[in-house]
Order: structure tokens, then sequence, then C-alpha cells
């Protein structure tokens, strides 16, 4: 078979054909981010004569070595640059005869870790079974997407990071075509910091018109007032050596240097702010908190999926973990809220490891997300769910974690083999309900199908399907517990 080979707007990209599936790995969607470019928003690639060929992935973004690494997919590329600035797209074997559903990944990883190439978010099931586009993007991360620069000059741009999942959208909506799909129907998706990102996006003007739903994983409305980013980036100056009016000296400097002088940033701020990099509050690209922006009707009319995991925090609390002294606690959760006097909430959880990681569960990861579905749902269908799958006993997935639900949503589970599971029938029926009702709301806005009915969540009812081996829609789950938070 023939490698495939596609037209766009900067010249010809030549993918592969694999398993039934065409790939193009590696595509710019902007200029390299480097020298001049460092710090500022990006800029569209230059065309290109002749066919490039887009058969690898690209380098990571920079960050921490042990993100390029991952209990449940095994090791991956350790290679990283600044040059990371590509996305990648899986598409059926054969070109459709009307145009496809788009669905765009943005990766999570705490704003400083991840990239669109781990084998987690391989896009064949949704190619194949899911019968869309999937593209997954990198953006960059930590000290170099997401530090607050825009108010030391005019040049320079506060959220780089977001602008380049824009940048990344407007490729998409500009090109996609050419791979078959239909850019007036276009799904962006994403966990953790990528759900928090598709939050900022609801929120800034210029990402309208890029994209026409959402799907929200395990992370809502998140981001820094310019107050707090202002003290963050003065710190990272101060670590860099680096006066106020001589910011072109950040041109010269070595990747290495600015991700050191972040590194090191973290640790003498110490615990209470856990993400330093995040979006920031600021008028030239996001001038309201997403929630807001949500309750002032900036997402009107556009469908939602979003939900949360059983057991969030058992991932960031394992075992072995120490005891957070109260005080610590309590500041903590109070930094990554905004909850103030929160030791009235901390104090209703057990002062254990398992009590710590049900309060971040429960009041950064699922407060957040009830909260941003009933902001919407006056506005727009959403939906709700939350992923209680677990392994009894098995001792990465014996509980329903941060991020479990990703291999399920991309069909991936296969991959539970690195860990020494081999996946039983309901496990895998699970993962092909899951990515069924995914590709569903891509296709129709409802990710209501014929084998997993699911009502639409409002204020009065909260229907939140949860899924499990037996999955079934329940109302208002965790009543309790909203009621105690004043949700």
């Amino acid at each position: 078979m023939t490698n495939p080979v596609v037209s766009t707007k900067y010249g010809r990209i030549e993918g592969r054909s694999e398993n039934g599936v065409r790939i193009w790995r590696g595509i710019p969607y902007a200029q390299p981010p480097i020298g001049k470019l460092r710090f500022r928003p990006p800029v569209p690639p230059a065309a290109w004569e002749g066919i490039l060929d887009a058969h690898r992935f690209s380098p990571m973004c920079p960050q921490p070595v042990e993100s390029s690494s991952s209990m449940m997919t095994g090791a991956v590329t350790k290679t990283m640059s600044e040059d990371c600035l590509y996305l990648n797209v899986w598409a059926p074997g054969h070109q459709a005869g009307e145009p496809l559903p788009v669905m765009v990944w943005i990766h999570g990883g705490a704003f400083v870790t991840g990239s669109g190439s781990l084998p987690t978010y391989d896009g064949h099931s949704f190619a194949t079974r899911g019968n869309v586009i999937l593209v997954t993007i990198n953006y960059r991360l930590g000290p170099f997407g997401f530090v607050h620069l825009s108010p030391f000059h005019e040049a320079l741009s506060s959220n780089v990071g977001l602008l380049d999942q824009i940048a990344a959208l407007t490729w998409v909506k500009d090109n996609i075509a050419a791979f078959g799909g239909d850019p007036d129907r276009v799904t962006v998706f994403g966990e953790s910091a990528g759900s928090m990102s598709i939050a900022a996006l609801l929120a800034m003007p210029a990402a309208k018109g890029l994209f026409h739903q959402a799907i929200m994983q395990s992370g809502a409305s998140q981001a820094l007032p310019a107050e707090q980013a202002q003290q963050i980036v003065d710190g990272l100056l101060q670590e860099l050596g680096v006066t106020a009016d001589g910011l072109e000296q950040l041109e010269a400097m070595t990747a290495e240097q600015i991700f050191e002088a972040g590194e090191r940033l973290k640790k003498r701020i110490g615990p209470g702010v856990n993400m330093i990099f995040q979006p920031v509050v600021e008028p030239g690209t996001l001038p309201l908190e997403p929630l807001q922006a949500v309750q002032a009707g900036s997402a009107a009319s556009m469908p939602l999926l979003i939900g949360t995991n059983l057991e969030e925090g058992a991932l960031f609390f394992r075992p072995n973990s120490p005891l957070i002294k109260e005080e610590h606690l309590v500041h903590a959760v109070e930094a990554m809220t905004g909850i103030q006097n929160a030791g009235a909430f901390t104090k209703q959880y057990p002062y254990t490891i398992d009590g710590h990681a049900q309060i971040m569960t429960d009041l950064y990861f699922w407060r957040s997300a009830v909260q941003f579905a009933a902001a919407h749902s006056g506005q727009a269908p959403v939906w709700m769910y939350r992923f209680d799958w677990t392994l009894p006993e098995h001792p990465v997935l014996g509980k329903a974690m941060h991020a479990l639900e990703i291999p399920f949503v991309f069909n991936t589970v296969r991959l539970f083999r690195n860990i020494g599971v081999e996946v039983d029938r309901d496990t895998q029926t699970l993962a092909e309900r899951m990515q069924d009702a995914w590709a569903a709301f891509a296709r129709t806005g409802s990710p209501d199908t014929p084998s997993l009915p699911w009502p639409q969540y409002d204020r009065s009812e909260r229907s939140t399907m949860i899924f499990n081996s037996r999955s079934e829609v329940a109302r208002d789950p965790d009543s309790d517990k909203r009621i105690m938070l004043g949700l």
C-alpha cells in the first residue's frame, strides 16, 4: 500500500498506512519557538517545497525527564527540544464520502509534562471503530509556556502554551479537510491540565469559532490571578539573574538554564502552590477566570461532556506518602482551590493518606467539575460522568485514580499488559462503550448510544453516568458532599 500524501496550506505531507489507518506524525503547526520567538505567540510555519516526511513523532517539549515514561505504557521517546510545536493525525484507511468529525486531544501533565505522542493516546481505534479524525498536539510547557511576561513588553506574551493550542486548532480549521475531516465539526477533549486548558479556551476570545464541542476529563476552571503570576515570574527572573530591563537575555539562554531555574523556583516556593506554571488571568489572552466567563455565556450553546474519577487523589497520595501537617494541608487546599477557610472542610476527612487523597479528589477535582457543569448547564447541553472502574487488590489499578480513564477512552487498555494485566471481556467492553460515547458526542453533540443511554445533566436531577464493569446512570451522586460544599 502506498503512503498517503495530502496537500496542506503550507505544502505536501506524506504519512504512513498502518493496520488500516492513515497516520501523519510530526506535522509542524508553528515555527520553532526559539531565539526571538521564545516567550512570544506562535508564528505559522513557513511553506516548503516538495513533500514533507511525516513518519515520526516530533520531540517532546522540555520537561522533567521522569515524565518521558509511564507506569502503564512503558518507555517512550526521551528526545526533547524547544522545537516541539507539532501535531499528529490519525484517519480511517480510506477517504470517506463525506467529511468526518474531528477530535483534537490536549494532553495533561500539570502544565509541565506530557506529549501528544504517548502510546496511551494512540488514535487507531478512534479512526477505525469511531470513524473520526483524531488529532493530538504538543504545546509549550512549564516556564516556556506559562509565565506571565506580557506586563514587561508588548512583544512578549502570557499564556503562550494556550496560544499554541489555539494555533494548532487554527491549523486544524485550515487544513483538516485535506485529511477527510470536517472543520465545522471539531471537538476538543483533554484530561487534567488538558481539560483545564479547555476550560480556558472556552473563555478565550481568540479561540472562538475554532471548535464546536468540548469534553473535559478530570479538570475544570484553573487559573492564577495576575498578582500571583507576577510574583512567580519575578522569582523566575531572579533565579535566572535577569532584570526587567534586560529581558533580551532570555533569548540567548539555553533551554536547560530556563528549565532548571523553574525547577529551583518550585522547590524554593515549597508546598502550597503546586502548579506555579499554569494559565493566568490577564487582558490580552484570558480576560476572565474560566468559570466566570462560562457563567457569563462565553461558550453559550456549546455541548459539554465533563466528569471525574472516583479516587483521583490516589495517584498523588500513595500508601507510602508522608502525612502533610494539617496547617500545610489547609494552606495547600486554599491555594489550589480558592476556598477560604478550607479547614472547615478538610477536618471532615480522616487524617490519613487516604483522607488526603479524598480531599484532593473532592475539593480539587470533583468540586470544580460540578461547579463548571452547573454553570454551563444553563447555557448549553451538558452530560456528566464518574469513572469508578478498578481491578481490586492490584497495586496500580486497585483504585479509580487520576488518568485511569484515558486508556478506556482511547481503547488502549491492551497496554495494561505492560503491568502484567490481561484484559478481560468486561474491561474491553467498558473501553469500547466509553469510546463509542465519546465518538457519538463528536458526531452528534450527545454521548447517548443504544448500548449506553445517557440523559443530560441539569441542576435538578444531576444525572451522572457511572462507568464501571456495569455502567449505569445515578441521580445526584454524592449529594451529601455537594451540599456540604455548598454546590
